[in-house]
């Protein structure tokens, strides 16, 4: 008897001793009173947001509930990313499933009672099934079991369940047996299957009906771990249907075999495409990459469904007789306006004249054969009449452009692949054709090698060739104003460690956990605006300014001032030049810019290191504006160095520009510069102007025959407007003097230069800066431009015809890097002239091409080859 009553006291004491020392993954011991008090339910349907009132029949919410299975460490990651990307656009409603302990403020959770999160989660998968059948039974006509791994596209899932049958049995799923390996160890008979839990599980309201009542026996009979597995027994034991066996399963409901690489790269995938669900997202930023993928997409399908009601329109008008240019006016029968609102009002719908144009390669005639825009033709290469290089490998952005063109052709070629029972798969594009009209659109026609399989009734598999005729119209152009601002993103720590020294290293993503918390977080936030091409960041502590309110805030954006900074080893002429530029731009005009000149001794021309301080020296004294020289002596010459040391002289917020001494700038430039730079936001990367050899550009060796006598039309009279011209501003005269005629003859744009920069310092710090171990001559701007790319920063990069870079002759220094000094070769040969110049200069001078050496060994053979006709040969040569 006091054994018996030992062991009674000792497990009473035990159980007790668990209810009031639970663990948890955040702290070691709960106080014991929380876990002794009466456990209160919340009410299950003000968790997920459903009223009493919605039913099936009377709400669009109702189609499926979603049961996101998730633990307590993810629930500030991956449940939070769900939650803030498709559990919006759910045909339905959403509520994540965790651990008894667990707690997330501003989440839908269902803490499970006498769950916790240990791997394998049957306790849990099968509780989750329990609860739903008890709290929302009623409610919705599917339910969907899903990891917090999988992205899950709503409006595909509602299209897909609205077209199966709810009130029968069914158990949707990409279906499975096992490996050869593991088939015995899951204990499955022949003709049995079971879900795979990872792309998600579709059950109908009936099967769950059945199913639900049974959960604590399935729990108590389990064969194995895996809980996939035991759920597909179950079902099949008591709701008799197994996992749907269908080869479609795989690409609607898509898993990944690349694990956390999945969906990292490229998401133009017919794959992606294709899918309701894609498992596995293990980075929970790359969630919120995949939702502003699909938001694009649905925004593309908007204006192309947009274009077709404009077609319709204008097609529907002209049987009605009414001019294209009073369609925008018309009104329809009742006084109903077709258009209500016009041009720069919130609901104006576009041009109808332009987005109305019926497809035909002809719609746009040209007035002139120069007008006319030729077709490229497209095979291994491309063949172009309009480009200085008539053969040449595709680009890759006219690569990508007509493989999302194929791929969307081949989306509608299969859309009623189900109905037809027939599936056709792209192979090759054989050749094609395309142009580019920059005003109207791109025009295709590709021939395609397709495969035709066909899957129902008699199965074949044929290879057929179809040509396709495409045209994609641009719609109108849309201006939408971005409000500026200041405010500092909350920092991650990963960014702020690294500062200090050089960062070589950059992740995509670089959030913190508040930031990705709040990403997206609509409901908190006054903010308009589509999805933005790539990842779209918003932060939880936008100030004032950032808010759309009806409140005005006047920032100061055009008296913001400048710091210029240049580097500077010797060319005493030159800088003299940019300080006559500096003069009549900035100095004159009273413009709010500072110059910091950080100046290295030249040891060929010891005595510009003087006289460039005597000439700052001068203007300073005349104008008394902030004008410094940071003397550098002979240390060794580094322009990443020097612009790093410019950048001490400035404080946090001060708006900085990388600037060379060859460069000639106006007043626009200044104007960019401040538009264009946005703190926390935006640098500026301008593409300059750089100017050919002049003794090229007017040299006749480069511009003519030898001996061409050119016909030049003086009389420029007609030219010029005979009604007298307002005299122009001294600012006008400046941005005139200062400015260069842009013109193939004259220079090119320097698409491949990033040494001119505009940033915020605090943005340059913040980054990392320059790579200080780079010396010599060029790469450590690339190098920032790379980490500025891989940033949270927008890299705005456009031709700036303001910035013109002077000719200078390049000394390419042989014992520079093997990277420096071909990237300073290239550069070389690109500023010397234009392939029109080169051309003429080879046609005038053949030595060039064939030395003459050559040439009279080619002219001896063949004088002994013609014996005694020489005199014959010449006489004919004469003539």
């Amino acid at each position: 008897m006091h054994l018996v009553a030992g062991v009674v006291a000792g497990v009473t004491l035990g159980v007790f001793l668990k209810l009031c020392l639970r663990t948890s993954s955040r702290t070691s011991i709960q106080s014991c009173p929380d876990a002794a008090k009466l456990y209160i339910e919340p009410d299950p349907l003000a968790i997920i947001g459903l009223s009493p009132d919605e039913t099936i029949e009377n709400s669009n919410k109702t189609l499926v509930f979603v049961g996101v299975m998730t633990a307590e460490q993810y629930l500030d990651s991956r449940a939070r990313a769900v939650y803030d990307t498709w559990a919006q656009d759910l045909p339905g409603k959403i509520a994540f499933f965790s651990s008894e302990v667990s707690r997330a403020p501003g989440l839908p959770l269902v803490p499970l009672r006498f769950v916790d999160d240990s791997y394998p989660p049957q306790k849990k998968s099968f509780l989750m099934l329990l609860y739903m059948y008890e709290k929302y039974g009623d409610k919705f006509e599917w339910f969907m079991r899903a990891d917090d791994d999988v992205y899950v596209r709503g409006d595909k899932l509602g299209e897909f369940l609205r077209s199966v049958d709810s009130r029968k049995p069914q158990f949707i799923g990409q279906a499975g047996r096992g490996t050869t390996a593991e088939r015995d160890a899951l204990a499955l008979e022949y003709n049995e299957n079971f879900c795979m839990g990872g792309p998600g599980v579709l059950i109908s309201r009936e099967t769950l009906r059945r199913v639900a009542p049974h959960v604590k026996y399935c729990l108590k009979h389990l064969y194995t771990t895996h809980e996939d597995v035991e759920l597909g027994r179950c079902v099949a034991k008591f709701a008799g249907v197994s996992c749907t066996w269908s080869y479609d399963m795989q690409t609607i409901l898509h898993h990944n075999g690349s694990g956390s690489a999945a969906y990292t790269g490229t998401l133009k995938r017919r794959e992606v495409h294709r899918a309701i669900t894609l498992h596995p997202v293990k980075d929970h930023r790359q969630m919120y990459r995949l939702h502003t993928y699909f938001k694009n997409l649905h925004i593309q399908e908007l204006r192309e469904r947009s274009l077709d009601l404009h077609r319709d329109i204008a097609s529907s008008v002209h049987e009605l007789g009414v001019e294209s240019d009073k369609v925008e006016d018309y009104v329809l029968p009742g006084g109903v306006p077709l258009f209500p609102d016009k041009i720069g009002e919130d609901g104006y719908l576009g041009n109808n004249k332009i987005l109305g144009a019926p497809i035909d390669f002809n719609r746009y005639k040209a007035d002139d054969v120069e007008d006319i825009v030729p077709f490229d033709f497209i095979s291994k290469s491309i063949y172009s009449t309009s480009h200085l290089n008539p053969k040449r490998r595709i680009e890759a952005p006219l690569k990508e452009a007509l493989d999302d063109v194929i791929r969307e052709v081949m989306e509608i070629i299969n859309a009623p692949s189900r109905q037809r029972g027939r599936v056709i798969e792209f192979n090759e594009l054989l050749y094609g054709y395309t142009r580019l009209q920059p005003l109207h659109g791109v025009d295709h026609v590709l021939d395609l090698l397709l495969k035709y399989k066909r899957y129902r009734g008699r199965k074949m598999t044929a290879a057929v060739r179809r040509h396709a005729y495409l045209q994609q119209t641009f719609t109108s152009t849309e201006i939408r104003e971005l409000p500026i601002g200041e405010s500092p993103p909350a920092e991650d720590p990963a960014i702020l460690e690294k500062i200090e020294g050089i960062v070589k290293d950059y992740e995509d993503f670089d959030e913190s956990d508040q930031q990705q918390a709040s990403f997206l977080d609509f409901g908190k936030l006054n903010v308009r605006g589509a999805f933005e091409s790539g990842l779209l960041k918003i932060h939880n502590n936008l100030p004032k300014v950032l808010q759309w309110n009806d409140e005005e805030y006047e920032y100061p954006l055009y008296d913001r001032r400048i710091n210029f900074i240049m580097p500077l080893s010797g060319r005493q002429e030159t800088f003299g030049r940019f300080m006559k530029n500096y003069e009549d731009i900035v100095l004159k005009s009273d413009e709010a810019v500072s110059l910091i000149i950080v100046l290295y001794l030249d040891s060929k021309n010891p005595l510009d290191y003087v006289n460039t301080q005597s000439l700052v020296t001068y203007y300073k004294d005349m104008y008394g504006k902030d004008m410094r020289i940071m003397q550098m002596g002979s240390t060794t010459f580094s322009r990443g160095a020097a612009l790093t040391e410019g950048l001490k002289a400035c404080e946090d917020d001060d708006l900085i520009f990388f600037i060379d001494v060859d460069m000639m700038f106006n007043h626009i430039t200044l104007r960019r510069i401040r538009i264009n730079t946005v703190k926390y936001t935006q640098v500026y990367f301008p593409i300059v102007f750089s100017e050919y050899n002049p003794d090229v550009v007017n040299g006749d060796d480069y511009n003519k025959f030898k001996d061409e006598i050119l016909v030049t039309n003086d009389d420029i009279g007609k030219f010029v407007d005979e009604e007298e011209q307002e005299p122009k501003t001294e600012r006008e005269l400046a941005n005139l003097k200062y400015s260069e005629e842009i013109n193939d003859d004259n220079g090119y744009f320097r698409q491949y230069g990033f040494g001119i920069l505009s940033i915020y310092k605090c943005d340059f710090m913040r980054v990392g800066g320059f790579d200080l171990n780079i010396k010599g001559w060029g790469l450590e701007d690339v190098q920032l431009f790379e980490t500025l790319i891989k940033s949270n920063l927008t890299v705005y990069r456009t031709a700036d015809d303001s910035l013109v870079h002077k000719f200078h002759s390049v000394d390419c220094d042989k014992n520079l890097e093997k990277s420096q000094f071909l990237m300073c070769l290239g550069t070389k040969a690109s500023t010397y002239g234009s392939d029109k110049h080169m051309t003429y200069y080879m046609l005038n001078h053949p030595e060039v091409l064939w030395p003459q050496g050559a040439e009279t060994v080619n002219e001896e053979k063949a004088e002994q080859g013609e014996g005694g006709n020489k005199k014959d040969e010449k006489e004919k040569g004469a003539s």
